[in-house]
């Protein structure tokens, strides 16, 4: 009995001394990356929606042109986003998202997929440009 008391005992401070750790503050590059996800699910609900007054206000002048310049009609669409890698350089943010969709128009079903771009500027981040497959463009 007197050992499982001792052992007990061990094991309590052991667990109440880790229980302390130091708390690691957010990177600034995990802030931006977390910022560029959000603002490419916003994009895409909006495209979605056909919302260009939210597609507008987080796009710049040019990125907006790219994106309502790519932008084709359809019934209904499934879109998803799954962002593969964000390279920070500066004030510039590219973030790589590889993307599925499947658009709906008069009775016709077109599946695509691919990996795109979005290159992201500004405080905060705005859509610039999409570079590679623009999901955006479909159906053709």
């Amino acid at each position: 009995m007197k050992r499982f008391l001792i052992v007990a005992f061990i094991i309590f401070v052991f667990v109440a001394s880790c229980g302390k750790g130091e708390v690691k503050k957010v990177s600034e590059d995990s802030k931006i990356a977390t910022e560029a996800f959000s603002l490419a699910e916003k994009i895409r609900e909006a495209y979605a929606k056909r919302d260009m007054a939210v597609i507008e206000k987080n796009a710049t002048r040019e990125g907006f042109r790219t994106i309502s310049s790519a932008l084709r009609s359809f019934d209904s669409v499934d879109l998803t986003f799954s962002p593969v890698w964000v390279e920070i350089e500066d004030s510039v943010v590219h973030l790589n998202i590889s993307w599925k969709g499947t658009w709906q128009k008069g009775g016709r079903k077109t599946e695509e997929r691919g990996m795109a771009v979005f290159v992201l500027k500004g405080r905060p981040l705005k859509v610039d440009n999409i570079l590679r497959a623009n999901p955006f463009k479909y159906p053709e």
